[in-house]
């Protein structure tokens, strides 16, 4: 049953190491979409850092492919297993046999794992939402046309485009022309979508999605020559090519709600390897929301450069995660098996 954790304990005794497994810590990637690339970055360097063999196994999209290179983990008793799922329904058996062979469990978003990583949903749509009512007020007069580019459909991610639509609410002259859910919802997605958009409103001032997405309404955008100074764009995740659009200086795309995710991954792969000598770790861990924009792009890309020297610093750590409960091998049936978020009433 869903329930509401309380705040991590690092002072919690240790129990007892999981005995018989390798000292490997693997990542199941559902896609090679940069995001998901600075996971395994993160995971990488922890690894290395505390003397796990690393291993990757990218999915490319396939389900069944996933759920068997988990299988394939298990039987190598591998010690620790992140997992960002193509199909959380048809991995979950999977997953929990690492956790029942007494390895770790890291997921991201979806569960079941010992060790769930989310975001704060609702905060980060706001965040972004925020960003973009602001440019409306201050430079397009109260007034645009504003595209949504959403997923509405993943459960999970649905809590960020209700904070978007919150946040334009109260602007009498922003009017939602589009909210639909690009298909694929990737790059050239978020492109054929915009393409067909502008068929029947031609002039666009605020797109609003994920990077991916976005960076893809941002092509069509200028394939049709529709862009201008004035526009706003922005998106979630941080992607490097957002990144580098905002450092232009002269891109419509003017933020990005960043959910750093080597620093993350970095974040797991300490856990792991705490896991995996005994100690206690957290059973949930929120990654914060941060707006990157062209006046602190430079302090995030050395963050991301080095997810170390974030984790060993408590001050920068805690401006990018927040971290719940307790668990270790000896209370692993209390592994985290519903859909945990902090917003969670």
């Amino acid at each position: 049953m869903p329930r509401t954790l309380p705040p991590f304990d690092p002072t919690a005794p240790a129990c007892t190491p999981p005995p018989g497994l390798q000292k490997a810590l693997a990542f199941s990637q559902d896609t090679r979409r940069e995001f998901m690339q600075g996971v395994n970055q993160g995971l990488a360097a922890a690894a290395k850092d505390r003397g796990l063999q690393h291993r990757v196994l990218v999915a490319d999209s396939d389900a069944a492919k996933q759920a068997e290179d988990v299988r394939s983990l298990v039987a190598a008793r591998t010690g620790g297993v992140v997992a960002s799922a193509v199909d959380s329904a048809s991995l979950g058996r999977r997953l929990q046999d690492v956790i029942w062979s007494g390895g770790y469990v890291g997921t991201v978003v979806a569960p079941p794992a010992t060790s769930l990583l989310n975001a704060p949903q609702y905060l980060t749509g706001k965040v972004l939402g925020d960003a973009a009512s602001a440019h409306i007020k201050g430079t397009l007069g109260g007034k645009a046309k504003v595209v949504l580019l959403t997923q509405d459909s993943l459960e999970f991610l649905a809590p960020r485009f209700v904070a978007l639509r919150d946040s334009l609410r109260d602007i009498p002259g922003a009017s939602i022309v589009a909210d639909i859910s690009p298909h694929p919802v990737s790059k050239d997605g978020g492109y054929a979508t915009m393409r067909t958009i502008l068929l029947a409103n031609p002039d666009v001032d605020v797109v609003l999605g994920a990077d991916n997405v976005v960076l893809g309404a941002l092509a069509a955008l200028r394939a049709a020559g529709k862009t201008r100074p004035n526009q706003f764009l922005g998106g979630i995740d941080g992607e490097p090519e957002a990144v580098s659009e905002i450092k232009k200086g002269n891109s419509p795309y003017r933020i990005s709600i960043s959910l750093a995710s080597p620093v993350f991954g970095y974040a797991m792969g300490q856990h792991a390897a705490d896991w995996l000598e005994g100690k206690s770790i957290p059973q949930a861990m929120d990654i914060l929301p941060s707006p990157l924009t062209a006046a602190n792009i430079a302090q995030y890309e050395a963050d991301l450069a080095n997810p170390a020297g974030v984790w060993a610093d408590p001050a920068r750590r805690a401006a990018y995660l927040k971290m719940y409960g307790n668990i270790c091998y000896d209370s692993r049936d209390q592994y985290v098996n519903f859909p945990w978020s902090s917003e969670r009433k």
